[in-house]
């Protein structure tokens, strides 16, 4: 839902970021005028002239043939612009190879943005039968997957509760309410992961924990993507170690990478 208590000027800018950041997590699929609308909480009208004036820019297109809308060729051109690289991406690399191959089975690694989660990076496993439950550029909202819990549960609790109910109409297109997902990072904060014996992909679980930011913020997660009938708690405990293991690497390298950049700005 996008706040009101702003200047006339500023919601525009707000709700145009909201249907944008809707149009992301449908991808190529696009989404409708009357969906656009009730996900974003706007009316038709309103929907309608955002997204005439982002058509315009080029910051929206329209699907010919289904009259669904996606996000348009002018967001990655824009994005040529910012040199500066998310040091995330380089150090995970190696990680995310090192515990797929130890496991065996998928690994993604998951990116906070704002308040969704990012599929930045994934990695193939081993083992005949593959779980591929996210492309790389796939976004979900917080607590929708399980790796959105793992990033929740590292989170202070007063502020889990704001993203959750700035998303609660976007919830609502997973079946996911508040109340489980609470319920879920009360349980990953305890015991230090996120597991689901059935994710979003049929037949698949899923074991996440979470990376933070050199300033100790919940910055991303390590997730692997079993099939169902290859997770039993033994095994959970096994992928955790192996996980945790990584993300205290990945973190220890980014707090080093943060003192370097601090002593060359002294």
């Amino acid at each position: 839902m996008v706040s009101c208590d702003v200047p006339g000027g500023t919601q525009s800018i707000q709700r145009a970021v909201a249907v944008l950041r809707l149009l992301a997590t449908a991808r190529e699929i696009g989404l409708g005028l009357t969906e656009i609308a009730m996900h974003t909480e706007l009316t038709r009208p309103t929907t309608h002239r955002i997204l005439s004036v982002l058509m315009a820019e080029g910051i929206v297109e329209q699907r010919q043939g289904t009259r669904r809308y996606v996000v348009g060729e002018q967001i990655p051109l824009l994005a040529l612009s910012r040199r500066t690289h998310d040091p995330l991406l380089d150090i995970v690399g190696p990680h995310l190879r090192a515990v797929v191959a130890e496991i065996g089975d998928t690994g993604f690694l998951t990116r906070r943005a704002g308040l969704d989660t990012v599929c930045v990076a994934r990695q193939l496993g081993t083992y005949p039968i593959q779980v591929i439950a996210w492309d790389v550029g796939d976004r979900r909202p917080l607590g929708v997957t399980t790796a959105g819990i793992a990033i929740l549960s590292g989170m202070q609790a007063e502020a889990v509760r704001s993203v959750l109910a700035r998303s609660q109409s976007r919830l609502s297109r997973y079946s996911a309410s508040t109340e489980a997902i609470l319920r879920e990072v009360t349980i990953a904060r305890a015991k230090g992961f996120a597991a689901r014996a059935r994710s979003l992909t049929p037949g698949a679980s899923a074991v996440s924990v979470v990376i933070r930011s050199s300033g100790g913020a919940a910055h991303g997660a390590l997730t692997i993507t079993p099939i169902s009938r290859r997770l039993s708690p033994r095994r959970t405990d096994e992928i955790v170690a192996q996980l945790q293991i990584h993300a205290a690497a990945i973190e220890l390298e980014l707090r080093k990478i943060a003192n370097y950049r601090a002593s060359v700005r002294r």
